[in-house]
C-alpha cells in the first residue's frame, strides 16, 4: 500500500531532508530538523504524491488518505499532550504548504485549526491566556474565511473586508495597533467576521474541526494552481506537475504575552552573505505578523539593529536564554546542511520551537560570498558550493550601479528624499507606479517602472516580476518584499517608513516632495536610498575590473567571484565560448572567461557608418564585375574587424558565419531613403524602387538567404574568405595566434556545403600564396538550423569538420513558428499548459533537442572527432547548457555577459555526472 503521510515528532521522524521530492523542502526540513534533535512541534506531511494524485483525479483523494491522517494525528496527540476537538484540552494546527523549491508567500497557509466556541474555552483554561485565546481565534475565523471560505478583494486595490472591520473597531476603541485591542475588542471581531461570511457567502463558518482541517488542506493544495503560483513557477522554471506537499504541524504561540514572540532570520546576511545572525522578530505575535510587515519588527540581535537602524529592543538583549538558544540552532543548521539557512521561530512562554528551515533566498552578491566563506570555514566542499549556487544570479555582479558624481551631485541637491532598508542589491530608475496591474500594463509597453507598494503581497507577483526594481513603506529584511526581490535579483528597498503612500491617488509624499505616479524614481538597493528623478548608471565593481578601471586588489566582491569561477572551471568538460561580432565584444568576453567565439556574425559588421552605402551598392549592381567592386569596399572593411577579433582572441578559435540575412533587410524601403540612396549611387529612383521590389520575399527566413546567396553569388563567399585569411595571415606577422572556423549558414544538403567550401579552400590556397603562408590553420564546416541537416548529418559530417547547432531557427522551423510573430500567442499557449516554457528562451529538449542529439550522433558515425557545439540564445541559459552537456558537445557559446552563467551551467552539469555515476552507498 502506497504511505502517503509521514510523521515526525519527539526526536523521531518517518521523512529525512534526502526526500525533498515526496515531503516537499518543508516537510523534509522540518523531519530533518526532528531527527538531529532540534525543538520541532510534533505534526505530519501529507506527500506531494497526493497533490499529483489530487489534480489527475478531479480533486478527490486516494481512499486511503483519511485513515493516514487521523493515525498521524493521534500520534501527534500523543507528543503534544492535547486532542485535536477536545473541548477541554485542544490541540490547534496549522496547514502550510511546502513545494519542492521555496516558493515564499506563493501558496497558502492556514494557522489555528481546531478553534470554535467549544474549544475555545478549553484552550483559554489550558494555557492560562485568555487574550491569546480570543487573538488566535479572530485570526483563524479571517484567515480561514480568506484562504479557504474565498472572502477576499478581488484587486490588489480593493480593501481586504476583515481588515475593513478591524479598522472600523479600532476607530471605535481609539487605538491603532492591533495588540492594543482589548479581549472583548477581539470577542466582537470574532462575532462579526462570523455574521460577515455568513451575510456575503451565506454560509456558517464551520464549527466542526475536521471539517475545518479538511477544508485547509483542500485549500492549501488548491493554492499549487492559483495564479501567483503559477507566475512564479513560470518565472523560477518550476515544473507544475512537481506539486506541493501539506504539512500539518502542532501550534505553538508567540502571542501569549511579553514572554512570547516569532521571527524570522537568516544565518547570514541575505543581501551581502556576511557571516552575521541576521532577522527580526516581534513579540506578543504569531508568524504571519512579521512576514507581512503589518507591524514594525524589532531587530533579532545588535548586529541587525546597527544594520536596519532600529530603535527597538534586540532579541538577544530582551531575551537572552532563547537567543542564546536559538545561535547554538543556528550553528547545528549550518554545519548540517552546509548552506546558509532562512529559519522561523516561535517562543512560548520563553520555550524556543522551530516550525521551518530552508535553503535562504540571497541577492546575487550574497550567494557568491556566502558559498566562498564556508568553503574557506570548511563547512561544505567547493563542489557543494558550485552545485548549490544559482548561475543566474550572477548576472546580478554585472548589474550597473549608480554613477558615483551623479550620487553625490543628487545627495548635495536634496533629491535623496529618504532611506529604507537595504534589501536587494543593485541600482534601478523606473517610473512610479502604485499597483501591480499598472506595472504590467506599462511594462507591456516597453517603459521601465518601479513598483511602489506600502507593503507588497504574494498578489503582487505579476508586477514585481516586470518591475526595475521594488520599493516598500513597510515591512524587513524578511518581509514578503525583501525576500522575493532578492529571489528574483530585483533592487529593492523595504521598510521606508517616511514615504505617505495614497493608492488612491496614485500619489507618494516624502521628505515634503510628491512623486506622482508616472514620475521617475530611483533606487539603491544596495544603500537603500530613494532618490527622486533618473540617475545614470556605470559598470558594476566586477566589471571595472574585468575591464581594467580597477585593481583586482581593491574589490573583495571580484576576489570571490574569481575564485568562484575558477573551482566552477575545475568541474565542467564542455567549453564556454562567445557570440561576438566586435573586437570591444570578444575582449570583453574573454574577461569573462570565453574560450573563443563560437559565433562572429559578418552582417552585423555591414550596417557600420559608410559599410552600409558599399553593400548596397552591391545588391543593386547589375552584373558581376558591379557586385566585385562594391565588395572590394567591404573586403578592407571586414578584413581589419576580423584582424581586431582575432587580437582579442589571440590563440583562441573564432567561428565565423559567412553572410546569412535575405538582402532585402540591407536596402531602404522607405520612399525618402530611396530618393537619398539614389542620388548618392547617380542612378534614376524608378530603376532603384525596381530592383528592391525584386528582392520582395513572401517568407524571406525561408527564402534567399545563407548558403543560398553564396551558391548563386559566389563573389560574396569569396570576398569574406578572402578577409577572413588575409586578417589570419597580417594577424601572424605580428605574432598574433589566429585560428578562424569559417561557418556555412543554412546548409540542408551537404551539396550546398559542398559548393560554399570549395570556394573557401580555393579562397585560402590564394591567399597562402600571396603572402607565402608555409601554413594557415583553419577550418571549415556549418551551421545546423535546418531538420533536414540534422537528419542528414552523416552526410553532411563527410564535408564539415564542425557543427554548430543554431538553435534559434532550428526551433523557429521544427515549430513552424515565426520567431517574430511568436509572441503574439506563446504567452497564451504557457498559460493554458500547451507549452511549459518559451522555446525560444528554454531549449525544447524533447522535440528541438532531439534534432540535436540525432544530429550529433549521426555526424560522429561518418567523422569520429567532429566537433560540435552551439550558438543559438539557448546557449547561456542554464537547463539548456547542461542538456548540451548531456548530448556531449564540445562547447557552447552565448552572448559576453552570460559567458559567467554558462561556465557555472556547465560546471553543475558535470558534478551531476559525477554524483551519477558515483555508486550509492548500500
Amino acid at each position: 500500500m502506497v504511505k502517503y503521510v509521514y510523521f515526525f515528532g519527539d526526536g523521531k521522524a518517518e521523512g529525512s531532508a534526502k526526500q525533498k521530492n515526496l515531503l516537499g523542502g518543508k516537510g523534509a526540513n522540518l523531519a530533518e530538523m526532528t531527527n538531529i534533535g532540534l525543538p520541532v512541534p510534533a505534526g505530519f506531511t501529507i506527500s506531494t504524491e497526493v497533490c499529483t494524485y489530487y489534480y489527475e483525479h478531479g480533486k478527490k483523494y486516494p481512499k486511503t488518505l483519511e485513515a493516514e491522517v487521523k493515525a498521524a494525528m493521534k500520534k501527534t496527540e500523543k507528543v503534544m499532550g492535547a486532542r485535536f476537538g477536545d473541548p477541554k484540552n485542544p490541540l490547534l494546527v496549522s496547514a502550510r504548504s511546502g513545494a519542492r523549491v521555496s516558493m515564499p508567500g506563493m501558496m497558502d497557509t492556514v494557522l489555528n485549526i481546531g478553534l470554535n466556541d467549544e474549544t475555545i474555552k478549553g484552550f483559554i483554561e489550558a494555557t492560562g491566556s485568555e487574550r491569546a485565546g480570543w487573538d488566535s481565534y479572530r485570526r483563524f475565523v479571517q484567515m480561514y474565511g480568506d484562504v479557504v471560505m474565498g472572502l477576499k478583494p478581488e484587486s490588489s486595490e480593493e480593501h481586504d473586508p476583515f481588515e475593513e472591520v478591524m479598522d472600523k473597531l479600532k476607530a471605535k476603541a481609539k487605538v491603532k495597533e492591533d495588540t492594543d485591542l482589548s479581549i472583548d475588542d477581539l470577542k466582537e471581531l470574532v462575532k462579526q467576521f462570523k455574521a460577515m461570511i455568513k451575510r456575503k457567502l451565506k454560509v456558517d463558518f464551520p464549527e466542526d474541526p475536521w471539517e475545518q482541517l479538511w477544508g485547509a488542506i483542500n485549500a492549501v493544495f488548491g493554492s499549487w494552481d492559483i495564479p501567483r503560483a503559477i507566475q512564479y513557477r513560470r518565472l523560477n522554471g518550476i515544473p507544475d506537475d512537481w506539486g506541493t506537499a501539506v504539512n500539518i504541524c502542532s501550534m505553538v504561540f508567540g502571542n501569549m504575552g511579553d514572554d512570547s514572540a516569532t521571527g524570522v532570520a537568516f544565518t547570514r546576511d541575505p543581501s551581502t552573505g556576511e557571516d552575521a545572525f541576521y532577522g527580526e522578530y516581534l513579540v506578543n505575535a504569531q508568524g504571519e505578523d512579521v512576514v507581512a510587515g503589518i507591524r514594525t519588527p524589532q531587530p533579532v540581535n545588535e548586529v541587525t539593529k546597527k544594520k536596519t537602524g532600529s530603535d527597538l529592543p534586540s532579541l538577544e538583549k530582551a531575551m537572552p536564554k532563547s537567543y542564546k538558544e536559538l545561535i547554538r540552532i543556528r550553528n547545528i543548521l549550518e554545519k548540517h546542511y552546509g548552506d546558509m539557512q532562512d529559519i522561523e521561530f516561535t517562543i512560548q512562554k520563553g520555550r524556543l520551537w522551530m516550525l521551518q528551515t530552508r535553503s535562504g533566498k540571497r541577492t546575487g552578491f550574497s550567494a557568491v560570498r556566502v558559498a566562498v566563506d564556508m568553503v574557506d570555514q570548511k563547512l561544505c566542499t567547493q563542489e557543494d558550493a558550485v552545485a548549490r549556487l544559482d548561475p543566474e544570479g550572477l548576472i546580478q555582479l554585472l548589474a550597473p550601479i549608480f554613477e558615483p558624481k551623479a550620487r553625490a551631485a543628487a545627495q548635495k541637491s536634496g533629491k535623496v528624499l529618504a532611506k529604507g532598508l537595504n534589501a536587494g542589491p543593485g541600482a534601478a530608475c523606473g517610473k512610479a507606479t502604485f499597483s501591480a496591474e499598472v506595472a504590467e500594463a506599462r511594462a507591456s509597453k516597453g517603459e521601465r517602472v518601479i513598483l511602489i507598494r506600502i507593503e507588497t503581497s504574494p498578489e503582487d507577483i505579476k508586477g514585481m516580476a516586470v518591475a526595475q526594481g521594488i520599493l516598500t513603506a513597510r515591512g524587513g529584511m524578511t518581509s514578503h518584499a525583501a525576500v522575493v526581490a532578492r529571489g528574483m535579483g530585483k533592487p529593492c528597498v523595504a521598510g521606508c517608513g517616511s514615504l505617505s503612500i495614497d493608492y488612491k491617488t496614485k500619489k507618494m509624499v516624502v521628505a515634503g516632495k510628491t512623486i506622482k505616479e508616472g514620475d521617475f524614481v530611483s533606487i539603491d538597493g544596495t544603500t537603500g536610498e530613494v532618490i527622486i528623478g533618473e540617475l545614470p548608471t556605470v559598470d558594476s565593481e566586477v566589471l571595472q575590473v574585468l575591464r581594467g578601471k580597477m585593481k583586482p586588489a581593491k574589490s573583495k566582491l571580484y576576489q570571490q567571484y574569481f575564485k568562484l569561477m575558477s573551482w566552477s572551471d575545475k568541474f565542467r568538460t564542455i567549453g564556454v565560448r562567445t557570440n561576438a561580432d566586435t573586437p570591444v565584444d570578444s575582449a570583453v568576453a574573454r574577461a569573462f572567461g570565453a574560450e573563443g567565439i563560437g559565433l562572429c556574425r559578418t552582417e552585423h559588421m555591414f550596417f557600420e557608418g559608410t559599410r552600409i552605402d558599399a553593400m548596397r551598392e552591391m545588391i543593386l549592381a547589375e552584373d558581376v564585375a558591379g557586385r566585385e567592386k562594391a565588395l572590394k569596399k567591404l573586403l578592407t572593411h571586414q578584413r581589419k574587424d576580423f584582424e581586431g577579433i582575432f587580437k582579442a582572441m589571440n590563440g583562441l578559435p573564432v567561428t565565423i558565419r559567412l553572410l546569412d540575412p535575405p538582402l532585402h533587410e540591407f536596402v531602404p524601403h522607405e520612399d525618402k531613403q530611396q530618393k537619398e540612396l539614389a542620388k548618392k549611387l547617380g542612378i534614376p529612383v524608378a530603376k532603384l524602387k525596381a530592383r528592391v521590389d525584386s528582392l520582395h520575399e513572401m517568407n524571406p527566413m525561408l527564402g534567399h538567404r545563407g548558403c543560398r546567396l553564396g551558391c548563386t553569388y559566389p563573389e560574396i563567399t569569396r570576398m569574406q574568405a578572402r578577409a577572413i585569411f588575409e586578417a589570419a595571415a597580417n594577424c601572424a606577422k605580428k605574432k598574433i595566434k589566429a585560428l578562424p572556423e569559417v561557418m556555412v549558414p543554412l546548409v540542408g544538403t551537404v551539396k550546398e556545403l559542398d559548393n560554399q567550401k570549395a570556394i573557401i579552400n580555393a579562397v585560402a590556397e590564394e591567399v597562402k600564396q600571396e603572402k607565402k603562408l608555409r601554413k594557415l590553420d583553419y577550418m571549415v564546416g556549418t551551421m545546423i538550423e535546418i531538420p533536414r541537416a540534422a537528419l542528414t548529418a552523416d552526410k553532411v559530417a563527410a564535408s564539415a569538420e564542425f557543427f554548430s547547432f543554431g538553435t534559434n531557427d532550428l526551433t523557429q522551423m521544427t515549430f513552424g513558428y515565426s520567431r517574430d510573430d511568436a509572441g503574439g500567442f506563446i504567452p497564451f499557449y504557457i498559460d493554458k499548459k500547451i507549452l511549459p516554457d518559451d522555446p525560444f528562451q528554454r531549449l525544447d529538449q524533447e522535440g528541438v533537442g532531439q534534432l540535436v542529439d540525432i544530429g550529433i550522433q549521426k555526424g560522429r558515425s561518418t567523422r569520429k572527432n567532429l566537433k560540435v557545439g552551439i550558438c543559438g540564445e539557448h546557449g547561456g541559459e542554464p537547463s539548456s547548457v547542461k542538456f548540451c552537456h548531456r548530448v556531449g558537445m564540445n562547447y557552447v557559446s552565448c552572448s559576453p555577459y552570460r559567458v559567467p552563467v554558462a561556465r557555472l551551467a556547465a560546471a553543475q552539469a558535470g558534478i551531476e555526472d559525477k554524483r551519477a555515476a558515483k555508486p550509492k552507498k548500500k
